[in-house]
């Protein structure tokens, strides 16, 4: 099952194969893969692979990866306009993906000439809401660079409390989890 989410600001639709120029530019941004990808230019065929995970996860699961749009672009002059239209930019990107024997992890981002304006947090929050509400996961973790001082803001924000810190391929990185309030 995959799910379209709104919020007051954002549409969030499931990610496809058919996104995957649109992503790997988004991702490939040097500000985005910054702290997302180590700073590392994605593949043609790495960012192919994380989008035929995602819809797996999707088929499997109920969750993967959402690409989030601006909704007034989407209903501009009145007419609303597909989300799935190529002329429509992507926002960012928000979703949950699948790791084996543990927890769902947290992944988000956004383009950098739309940072804050609270887009990640107002879409992430749709995420786990999706997530607790209607999937009834019991948790969903996150790890984040330590320097990256927007995701941890994001994160808190967001309810989730940080668990441990360690340090991986030589950068210290900072794990957090939330669970459902009761």
């Amino acid at each position: 099952m995959t799910q379209v989410l709104h919020t007051e600001r954002l549409m969030l639709r499931p990610s496809t194969v058919a996104d995957l120029d649109l992503v790997r530019s988004l991702w490939n941004e040097s500000a985005v893969r910054r702290f997302l990808f180590d700073d590392r230019t994605l593949s043609r065929q790495e960012a192919s692979d994380f989008l035929v995970a995602s819809d797996e996860s999707f088929a499997q699961q109920g969750y993967g990866l959402w690409l989030f749009f601006e909704r007034p672009l989407l209903e501009r002059s009145g007419e609303a306009i597909a989300p799935s239209d190529p002329s429509l930019t992507i926002a960012g990107f928000s979703g949950l993906i699948a790791v084996p024997d543990q927890p769902p992890s947290l992944v988000f981002g956004t383009r950098p000439q739309l940072w804050g304006r609270g887009y990640v947090t107002e879409a992430t929050a749709a995420v786990l809401s999706y997530a607790f509400d209607q999937l009834g996961l019991e948790q969903v973790v996150a790890d984040v660079d330590e320097p990256n001082i927007a995701s941890i803001q994001v994160l808190e924000r967001l309810g989730m409390v940080r668990t441990g810190q360690a340090v991986v391929n030589d950068h210290p990185l900072l794990y957090y989890a939330l669970q459902p309030t009761k």
